[in-house]
């Protein structure tokens, strides 16, 4: 009986247009383009800046590209699975949210949150839905809004993250390509180094979490960046082992956009070039669970099928995990597509 993988075979993205560079952010809390380049490698990130719209609105412009240029119709749309850490509101889901804006009527949804790490768990589960043949066309979204969680007077984290969208589409394939494996992992001992305080059931919000500032990011970053950088390494080596990828035969690593040297460092380990390595870190920053979806966006007209790929991530929880993928299409078919223009 052939077998039925889940394969992507449409990417779409949005990054807001407000820039906010080194310069401007050192102007807002003490730090420097010098200091944030050398620790983390991160030149810009974007920033949602309209009043009132929210991690469902980003996640709705890369959705609706996504389906302009696959040709589908939100009818047709069978399940969406959003991976969000900046959800619109604690309820009802955003992916909810996201399917009314787009008009997609005929199908479930929910949203799932992994930290960092939440792309890739609602890939691998959205290819589920797929392979046992229940599901046709299934949206994986990964959005959020971390400006809305950001301490812009932490010198620590405010350089990190900014704001994005990116959506895969995942349709069942029977000629070898799509996601051929995962190794998938939870540490649940990890949260005390890397959460948000407050607004949880554990502390509700108060007038005193908020004047402690307790419902922004908090990190601790040493072990943070030393379980990042042995975990994605060695889910990675892992996968290339498994299945006998070298080098010579992987087109694309996809790591998450932390931290620079954490890329760097997992990418030595598995022995690749850096020009095998896909990055967006330096002008989009963490964008957390979006960071994976706009690097397919970004690289899509470089990829041809059967091109091997492994995307690796790591997030709070801690969660972590990579996939190996098979490509699909022919992403070069996309680039006179006016939807690729990114400005």
């Amino acid at each position: 009986m052939t077998k039925i993988r889940a394969a992507i075979t449409g990417v779409g993205g949005y990054v807001p247009p407000y820039i906010l560079t080194n310069e401007e952010l050192s102007r807002m809390v003490d730090t420097s383009d010098e200091w944030i380049m050398e620790r983390i490698g991160i030149k810009e990130r974007r920033i949602l800046l309209e009043e009132g719209k929210a991690t469902s609105d980003m996640a709705t412009e890369a959705v609706n590209q996504l389906l302009r240029k696959t040709g589908t119709k939100p009818e047709e749309v069978d399940m969406l699975i959003c991976g969000v850490v900046t959800p619109d509101m604690q309820f009802p889901a955003t992916a909810n949210i996201i399917c009314d804006k787009v008009g997609i009527k005929n199908a479930f949804g929910y949203d799932m949150n992994a930290g960092c790490s939440s792309f890739l768990f609602a890939l691998i589960t959205a290819s589920k839905f797929v392979e046992s043949g229940t599901h046709k066309k299934v949206v994986v979204v990964g959005a959020d809004k971390m400006s809305s969680i950001v301490d812009y007077n932490d010198r620590n984290t405010s350089p990190i993250f900014g704001d994005g969208a990116g959506a895969v589409m995942l349709e069942p394939c029977i000629d070898g390509y799509g996601i051929i494996d995962s190794i998938m992992h939870v540490d649940g001992s990890g949260r005390h180094h890397l959460h948000q305080v407050a607004g949880g059931s554990l502390r509700p919000a108060t007038f005193e979490t908020i004047l402690r500032r307790q419902h922004f990011i908090y990190q601790e970053g040493q072990p943070v960046f030393k379980a990042a950088v042995a975990n994605m390494a060695d889910v990675s080596v892992r996968m290339m082992e498994r299945h006998n990828l070298t080098y010579e035969n992987l087109k694309y690593f996809v790591p998450h956009q932390a931290n620079m040297r954490i890329i760097e460092a997992t990418a030595k380990r598995m022995g690749i070039d850096k020009k095998q390595v896909m990055l967006t870190i330096t002008k989009y920053g963490n964008t957390t669970s979006a960071t994976i979806p706009l690097c397919l966006w970004e690289y899509e007209h470089d990829l041809k099928p059967g091109d091997n790929i492994i995307i690796a991530t790591f997030g709070a929880g801690f969660a972590w995990g990579s996939c190996y993928i098979k490509w699909a299409y022919d992403g070069s078919a996309v680039a006179d597509n006016p939807d690729f223009d990114k400005k």
